[in-house]
């Protein structure tokens, strides 16, 4: 086993434990790209990465079985530095020059979206995870009718996750008026689109919406946006926006006096991560936000065996840092492509890892992955929909972290069970 840092990239192969004459008569290890945001302003999606590679790396030290030999395997992780441009680079590099049979990757449209056209491009079998299915499908140009080849994907939509947003609202009995707060990049701009976007199911469930003009990431002053919202009267607050974008206008927001009218704040991505909401100080506690994974999930790896609990648990107890959601994901994405390439027979042959992943049906511990269930869980080919609950930031009396990320909603999943109970910012 090795495994090599450089600057900006990973390699973990996991290939030791095989004797000689078996990794020789495996001829050239099988290899998986891995592409995800792991510096800038997205690394908070990036931060179990080694962790998870590691831990991936052990259960792969033996080799994978395809057919009747057995390979080893490689790994080849890359930096997209949370830039789109970045990932279309690292990924073309791990196709064109590492000659990968597989890639993966994660975490936000500025990175699915570049590696996955890269992949369909060049004919490459693809599987992401962790970014909403329309940004990764509507975002990348595909229609109802038609979709892609070579790329799929598995994660939860931006209905799921207004369901659940809404869910929470409606138990706060607020004025429902939504002040919403979206920046300009890959998932602002499908969050923010009026057709497909935030607005129609939000106004449809009887909400009054107001939305300003996407900001730019890095914005330093937000005092138009926080005036336009005072002067609606909102008491809900949502939109999608970085953890640095937030906090800066949460701390704006607090310093104008809009904090003081708010019932709700649920943000996409931004209040995703315990280093994040630390970073508010007091003014993280009772913030809202969806949830895609925790150690309540009642999900386990079939490649590792862990638990959703054990698994975090592992990581905490590896890493001296707080469970984080993208934890689960990184390892879903990596166990539906190991069993992805068991399946596929030859893995020298992208149609038959093609066929593999279209006719996947795979509990991992994110839960049930495919593209072939035939209802609700796959709104077009390439997308299958994973579990969304609701949950809120409450600070913590004691122990070793400041705040807890608890459940406490879950209408659409419930399998996944509640930890406590809403309740509002003022």
């Amino acid at each position: 086993m090795f495994i090599k840092y450089g600057t900006g990239a990973a390699v973990v192969a996991a290939s030791v434990g095989l004797p000689a004459p078996a990794i020789h008569a495996a001829r050239k290890p099988v290899k998986i790209g891995f592409v995800s945001p792991q510096t800038g302003p997205l690394a908070a999606f990036g931060e179990a990465d080694r962790f998870v590679l590691a831990d991936a790396n052990k259960a792969l030290a033996k080799g994978i079985k395809i057919g009747k030999r057995t390979f080893p395997v490689e790994i080849l992780s890359r930096d997209s530095q949370s830039n789109p441009n970045r990932a279309a680079e690292v990924a073309a590099e791990l196709i064109l020059k590492q000659e990968v049979n597989l890639m993966i990757g994660s975490s936000s449209g500025d990175t699915v979206n570049p590696v996955s056209d890269q992949a369909e491009a060049n004919e490459v079998p693809c599987v992401t995870a962790d970014t909403p299915w329309q940004i990764v499908y509507f975002g990348r140009g595909a229609t109802p009718k038609k979709g892609f080849k070579w790329t799929y994907h598995f994660f939860w939509g931006i209905d799921d996750m207004l369901g659940v947003f809404m869910n929470m609202w409606n138990m706060l009995g607020t004025n429902k008026k939504i002040a919403s707060l979206m920046v300009n990049d890959a998932d602002g701009v499908v969050g923010g689109d009026p057709k497909r976007g935030f607005k129609p199911p939000m106004e449809g469930a009887g909400f009054a919406y107001v939305q300003p003009p996407l900001f730019q990431p890095g914005t330093t002053d937000f005092t138009a946006q926080i005036n336009t919202f005072k002067k609606q009267g909102s008491e809900i607050l949502t939109g999608i926006a970085t953890p640095p974008d937030f906090s800066t206008f949460w701390t704006q927001a607090a310093q104008q006096g809009l904090t003081k009218q708010l019932k709700a704040a649920t943000i996409a991505k931004a209040l995703l991560f315990p280093p994040a909401i630390e970073a508010l100080g007091d003014r993280g506690d009772g913030l809202t936000t969806e949830v895609w994974w925790s150690p309540s999930h009642p999900f386990k790896s079939n490649l590792t065996g862990k638990t959703s609990r054990d698994f975090a648990n592992a990581y905490m107890a590896s890493t001296g840092r707080q469970w984080t959601q993208p934890l689960g994901f990184k390892h879903a994405n990596i166990e539906v492509a190991i069993d992805v390439l068991k399946r596929c027979g030859d893995p020298g042959d992208p149609n038959a890892i093609l066929n593999a992943i279209e006719n996947t049906n795979y509990e991992s511990i994110v839960g049930p992955v495919s593209w072939k269930f035939g209802d609700r869980r796959n709104p077009v080919k390439n997308a299958c929909r994973t579990p969304l609950v609701g949950g809120q930031w409450k600070r913590q009396s004691g122990g070793k972290f400041k705040y807890d990320l608890t459940i406490v909603e879950n209408k659409q999943a419930q399998n996944i069970p509640i930890g406590g109970d809403l309740k509002p910012l003022s």
